[in-house]
């Protein structure tokens, strides 16, 4: 049915403030209504008789000022009934203070606060229903590898990795551990229909777990602070996801195609929170959530079964809390589940790939150095784990977070660099993911006394340099940088992402604003926080670059020459797992230790 077009009365009730009504203006032009903009100075009596000697159908009314605005716009109303023309014109009302409530309370037809677009008003003028623009049946999963050949520019660094993979895979060819048992045995669990069959396959698993895990399988105790969820609990979980499916249109955060896809990391310890958490951050357009295990979970042999919550940071990871997870996501959300330390690497992977998750972590330099898993059980699970994700095609990320330790950047990025190659040597896609963020490194050095602009930089050009593969900065960006400030740690991560997506990443992954100073559970605001800034940066960039100075490039050379001569340290100890014994990928001074869960455990086969 065409539109009957209008005559439209455009009046700023302000002194100065009508860039709003111009915008309108254009709008309503551009759909063929015929438009009268009034400058700003007119008298509400002089606006009354231009309505009048005009004979609008609708008038559109802007007030910015917010100083006795309900008076003023009361007298309007009053005016137009005096003038006999109220139950003939449409009237609107917009502007900074306003909200639908108050115009409806002082009889205006329409109000419209801050964040109106001119479809909507326009919709007003027209008569008809304003129907926001769907984001959720536009916006979908990015694959990060994509576009990526793996190539290696710097040949030296290429074959000293060759020759330190090829070591890597001949020591753990006679090698297994209960972790790689313990995966082989949940897959036939997972894949077996008879659930005699099934009970007694969980019993030979128990036998390969530690005595809490075991007790749990053959008495059915739980871990301290840990309990299951009740069917009400389950219950009430799948109508809170179908209710706010069923009404959620996400934001989007990139302004332009080449803003890095965006993650935040959960891990309230309950699954039901999780799931709150998530679904707050996809409405507020998170891109990707990574699943956060708890701390004790990778110093424990073996998985409990089951929906399970429990008091401390980290969810627990079984079967069922993870495919409940999965099965709340939007279909647009990329989903990562970490397994990048501790005992149950294989396992983790394997779970991650049959529920259908898109991403993993892995690294066997961080997981031994910083994360407390015994380099040599790490180095053997880590290839079972690797060999997973590549027979489900889950991409990888490697982090370097060991750097939060003291290790410099160049010795953590050759870490990165073996196990990327491991990577590719087994079939899976390795994703690099440098620390962006105030590392202690440069806190002892001063690279960033200046700026936080250079040192970051230096570290995605270096990378670039030695290889054409996908990085995503992490974890998560502008780290140490935040306080208990919620709008200076906002800032701060909306800056980094800027300069993340200035330097061409594909991915990032963010905090919450409270995230370093909460004393407990984060907050779904402080999350907000964070994804909105991220926005608005985005859009206040676009296309434009943020440029670092000339030590950027310098310290991207040392870098890559520091990384070259870590590797030939490696290759002339002719052992990959003995290098981290002895701190040749970071040392006891500078912070890592060579963890010791695990150790011993390695099976010669």
């Amino acid at each position: 049915m065409p539109v009957q077009k209008k005559k439209v009365l455009l009046a700023p009730l302000d002194p100065v403030h009508d860039i709003g009504l111009k915008m309108i203006k254009r709008g309503l032009d551009q759909a063929g209504h015929e438009t009268l903009l009034l400058p700003p100075d007119y008298s509400q009596e002089e606006i009354i008789k231009a309505i009048i000697d005009n004979k609008a159908d609708v008038v559109l009314v802007s007030r910015t000022l917010g100083y006795g605005v309900a008076e003023i716009l009361g007298k309007f109303i009053d005016l137009a009934e005096a003038a006999g023309i109220r139950d003939r014109v449409k009237i609107g009302i917009g502007g900074m203070a306003i909200r639908p409530e108050l115009a409806a309370e002082l009889g205006f037809d329409a109000g419209f606060g801050p964040g109106t677009t001119v479809q909507e008003a326009l919709a007003f003028v027209e008569g008809r229903e304003y129907v926001p623009e769907e984001v959720k049946g536009k916006k979908v999963k990015k694959d990060i590898t994509q576009g990526y050949n793996y190539e290696f520019k710097n040949k030296s660094i290429e074959k000293l990795l060759d020759t330190i993979v090829d070591g890597i895979l001949n020591y753990v060819s006679d090698k297994t551990t209960t972790a790689i048992q313990r995966a082989e045995l949940r897959k036939k669990i997972l894949e077996v229909q008879n659930e005699s069959e099934k009970q007694s396959l969980r019993m030979e698993y128990s036998k390969l777990c530690d005595e809490t895990v075991r007790a749990f399988y053959e008495s059915g105790k739980y871990r301290e602070k840990t309990r299951p969820l009740s069917y009400a609990e389950l219950k009430s979980l799948e109508n809170y996801v179908l209710e706010v499916n069923s009404r959620m249109n996400p934001l989007k955060l990139q302004h332009i195609e080449e803003n890095p896809v965006v993650f935040i990391q959960y891990g309230t310890g309950c699954p039901f929170m999780d799931i709150a958490h998530i679904k707050s951050c996809e409405a507020w357009g998170a891109d990707g959530v990574v699943h956060f295990d708890p701390s004790w979970g990778a110093r424990t042999e073996g998985f409990f079964d089951g929906y399970i919550t429990h008091e401390e940071d980290g969810s627990v990871i079984t079967y069922e809390n993870l495919k409940g997870i999965k099965d709340s996501l939007s279909s647009f959300t990329l989903w990562q589940v970490r397994a990048h330390r501790g005992l149950n690497t294989p396992e983790t992977v394997l779970l991650a790939g049959k529920i259908g998750a898109d991403l993993t972590k892995i690294n066997i330099a961080y997981g031994s150095l910083g994360g407390g898993t015994d380099p040599e059980r790490l180095t053997v699970d880590a290839v079972s784990a690797i060999k997973y994700a590549a027979e489900y095609n889950m991409p990888f990320d490697v982090v370097t977070n060991e750097e939060l330790c003291g290790v410099p950047a160049y010795k953590a990025f050759a870490g990165m660099l073996i196990v990327s190659k491991l990577g590719l040597r087994l079939g899976a896609k390795p994703i690099l993911q440098p620390l962006f963020c105030y590392s202690p490194e440069v806190m002892v050095s001063g690279q960033m006394e200046d700026n936080y602009v250079d040192f970051n930089a230096a570290k995605i050009m270096c990378l670039r340099n030695i290889v054409n593969a996908p990085i995503w900065c992490g974890a998560p960006i502008g780290f140490l940088t935040q306080t208990e400030d919620r709008v200076q740690s906002s800032l701060m991560t909306a800056l980094h992402a800027s300069l993340a997506s200035s330097l061409g990443v594909d991915g990032i992954s963010i905090a919450s604003a409270d995230e370093a100073f909460s004393g407990g559970p984060i907050s779904v605001p402080a999350r907000i926080d964070t994804l909105r800034a991220t926005q608005s940066a985005f859009r206040f960039f676009g296309k434009s670059d943020i440029v670092p100075t000339k030590f950027a490039e310098k310290w991207a050379e040392e870098i890559e020459s520091g990384i070259e001569k870590v590797l030939e340290s490696i290759a002339k100890n002719g052992n990959f797992v003995d290098a981290l014994y002895k701190g040749l990928l970071g040392s006891r001074e500078e912070g890592a230790y060579p963890g010791r869960a695990g150790r011993g455990t390695v099976i010669k086969v």
